[in-house]
C-alpha cells in the first residue's frame, strides 16, 4: 500500500545534496534515516499541493535555458519545481542505495497543455520497482503534476544504479526516440560555446547543486576530469532552440548519452518530420579527427 506523504513547502535541495553525501561514510546506512540499508524501493508518494512558480526564478531559469516564450512555463520547468522532491525521495532511510552516483539515462515528458505561470500546482513524486539491466538496475521517478485536479504534465525519469548486472534484463528493441533519423553530419548545425560556469548558473536557478556540476575540484572527487553540464539544462537548451516547433500538447523523449565536459564546444541540430515529430541532437563539436562524441538524442511528438 502506497504512504502518502503531503509537505506544505518543497524541501531545501541543498541541504537534501548533504544528506545525500550520508551513505558514502562506511557503516552509515546502517543507521535508520541514511539511505542504503533497504533491498527494495519504499512505495511512498510526496506530494506538495498548491505549489506557486516563483516569477523571478523562472525569468531566470528561461535565461540560463534559452526560452523566450512568457505565458506558459517551459516543458521542462515542472521538473525543476519537482526535482527536490525526487532528491527527498532518494535520500529517505529506507531507499535501498545513496543518491551519490546514480545516472539519469533517460526522461520522457507528457504535456498534455500548456500551464500558466500563474497557475497553482499539485506535484506528487513517487519511485517505481527496481529493473534488472545489464551493468546493474534501474528504476523510474515518476512526477505528476495537476491543476483543479486536471493532469497537466506528467515525467517519467529513468534512472540507472551501476552494479552487477543481470541476465533477466529484457532485450530491448529499437528505440522510439530514433523514429526520426537526425545524422548531423548531413544537417545544418548550430554550434554552442557551453562556458564552464554553466553548472553553477543552472544549479543556481534549479536548485540541483550535486557537486558533479559546480566545480573541476568537487567533480574530480566523484571520477569526472571536470565538471558536466546538468543533463536536464541540455535537454531544456535543445528544446528551447525548437521553442516555436513544440506544441501546447506534447511528448518529448530523451535518451542521455555521454556528459557534457565544461567548458565545452557542442553542435546541436534538428529535422522536422513532416507530421509534427521533431528530431534532435547534440554531440561534442571539437573538431578532431576522431568521432563527435554523442550527448544527447531526443524526440517531439505532438500529443
Amino acid at each position: 500500500m502506497t504512504t502518502v506523504r503531503e509537505l506544505k513547502s518543497v524541501p531545501n535541495a541543498a541541504l537534501l545534496y548533504g544528506r545525500a553525501a550520508l551513505p558514502m561514510i562506511p557503516l552509515a546506512s546502517r543507521l535508520p534515516f541514511v539511505a542504503g540499508g533497504a533491498k527494495e524501493i519504499p512505495d511512498l508518494e510526496l506530494h506538495v499541493p498548491e505549489l506557486r512558480v516563483d516569477a523571478e526564478r523562472l525569468r531566470r531559469y528561461n535565461a540560463v535555458c534559452g526560452f523566450l516564450r512568457t505565458d506558459a512555463l517551459p516543458v521542462t520547468y515542472p521538473f525543476v519545481l519537482a526535482a527536490p522532491l525526487h532528491m527527498a525521495l532518494m535520500t529517505d532511510g529506507r531507499f535501498p542505495f545513496g543518491a551519490i552516483g546514480l545516472v539519469h539515462m533517460r526522461n520522457r515528458i507528457e504535456q498534455h497543455r500548456a500551464i500558466r505561470p500563474d497557475e497553482p500546482l499539485d506535484v506528487r513524486v513517487r519511485a517505481g520497482k527496481l529493473q534488472p539491466h545489464p551493468k546493474g538496475r534501474t528504476f523510474e521517478l515518476q512526477t505528476d503534476v495537476q491543476v483543479a485536479g486536471e493532469t497537466v504534465w506528467t515525467c517519467t525519469a529513468t534512472i540507472f544504479r551501476r552494479g552487477k548486472g543481470s541476465g533477466d534484463a529484457a532485450e530491448k528493441g529499437a528505440d522510439p526516440i530514433d523514429a526520426v533519423a537526425v545524422d548531423l553530419s548531413a544537417l545544418t548545425t548550430t554550434r554552442w560555446d557551453v562556458p564552464d560556469d554553466i553548472g553553477r548558473r543552472y544549479g543556481a536557478v534549479s536548485g540541483d547543486v550535486n557537486p558533479i556540476h559546480l566545480h573541476p575540484l568537487s567533480a574530480k572527487a566523484f571520477g569526472f576530469p571536470r565538471a558536466i553540464a546538468h543533463g536536464m539544462w541540455t535537454k531544456a537548451r535543445s528544446l528551447a532552440a525548437i521553442e516555436d516547433l513544440i506544441p501546447d500538447a506534447v511528448n518529448v523523449e530523451v535518451r542521455f548519452q555521454k556528459p557534457v565536459l565544461l567548458p565545452a564546444t557542442v553542435e546541436y541540430g534538428s529535422v522536422e518530420a513532416g507530421d509534427g515529430r521533431v528530431g534532435f541532437a547534440l554531440q561534442d563539436g571539437q573538431s578532431s579527427s576522431r568521432p563527435p562524441v554523442p550527448h544527447l538524442r531526443g524526440l517531439v511528438t505532438p500529443r
